[in-house]
């Protein structure tokens, strides 16, 4: 007679396994099912990867960023609007900069959110840059404030934030067209500077017809006072009425397309700037204004 299996089910070799472990020493090696020693070595590098701690892991990769509010004095007072970068550098060499009381004249010198920064003895904050664009009516001339009482181009963008905000070169007072502040220092100095070649485009009409070879003249180099200019391209309106001409040029001297103009024997009855660095006048009525797109900004610093 066969013996009968007795053993409940699921219960194979669990009594053996249990002695088993229970008698197994810790420092005992542990072994294979076919009693081979296990050796760590033998494990192939990339399934050993899947067991790794994940502390060690990070321990192996590259560290981690750290991010600092600290900035360079130069670039908070040119934040703060008061100059450029490079001119904040000879304020901080003269001694008028101080950060918590002490004068600084270290380049380099940084700066935390909490420091008091002075400035000639006044307290500065680094503001939030802004780009404002006005379409520019006649009447009003271009500084910050006018001692005679007269319409400042200040009076129609005061609403444009809450950041002071500086004209970046200037229109006179009959002359229309694209104005820009900002209270970006350095992106005023580029855009003003000679060297960086901030395009203007104007249309001007004029009090007689205009002969052919003047335009040439202006694109040949015209002589002035303060020396000669030369203009990138200079060319009819409308071929209907030659009073009206398109020039555009690079030059940011005082008053230089009515100066150009009156030197070749004509008076210029209305003057008004269509573009400026590329920035258009498109869908700005007159006497308005608008905020610049990142894109824009982003275009003006790469130019």
């Amino acid at each position: 007679m066969l013996e009968m299996n007795t053993r409940k089910k699921g219960t194979r070799g669990g009594d053996a396994k249990k002695k088993l472990n229970k008698n197994r020493s810790k420092s005992e090696a542990r072994t294979t099912r076919k009693g081979k020693p296990i050796d760590n070595k033998t494990v192939k590098a990339k399934d050993k990867s899947k067991y790794i701690d994940y502390k060690d892991r990070l321990k192996k990769g590259d560290p981690l960023p750290t991010f600092s509010d600290e900035v360079r004095l130069n670039k908070y007072l040119s934040n703060a609007g008061v100059c450029s970068r490079r001119d904040a550098d000879v304020l901080i060499k003269t001694g008028v900069v101080s950060v918590n009381g002490k004068i600084i004249i270290e380049m380099g010198y940084k700066v935390s959110p909490t420091d008091v920064v002075k400035y000639d003895g006044a307290s500065i904050k680094s503001e939030k840059k802004r780009y404002v664009l006005l379409n520019k009516p006649k009447g009003f001339i271009t500084t910050m404030d006018d001692p005679q009482g007269r319409k400042t181009v200040m009076s129609l963008v005061k609403k444009a934030c809450k950041e002071r905000v500086y004209p970046v070169g200037r229109l006179d007072r009959e002359t229309t067209g694209l104005l820009l502040f900002t209270n970006d220092g350095d992106l005023a100095k580029k855009l003003t500077h000679p060297r960086h070649k901030a395009s203007k485009i104007y249309h001007v009409t004029l009090n007689k017809r205009v002969v052919k070879e003047d335009l040439q003249k202006l694109m040949a180099g015209i002589k002035l006072e303060d020396g000669t200019t030369i203009f990138d391209n200079a060319e009819y309106v409308n071929d209907e009425s030659s009073k009206e001409v398109g020039v555009e040029l690079h030059s940011g001297k005082n008053r230089i397309v009515r100066r150009s103009f009156e030197a070749m024997g004509y008076k210029v009855v209305k003057l008004d700037r269509v573009t400026f660095s590329g920035l258009s006048k498109k869908d700005l009525p007159r006497g308005m204004y608008r905020k610049l797109s990142e894109k824009e900004v982003a275009f003006l610093k790469m130019k």
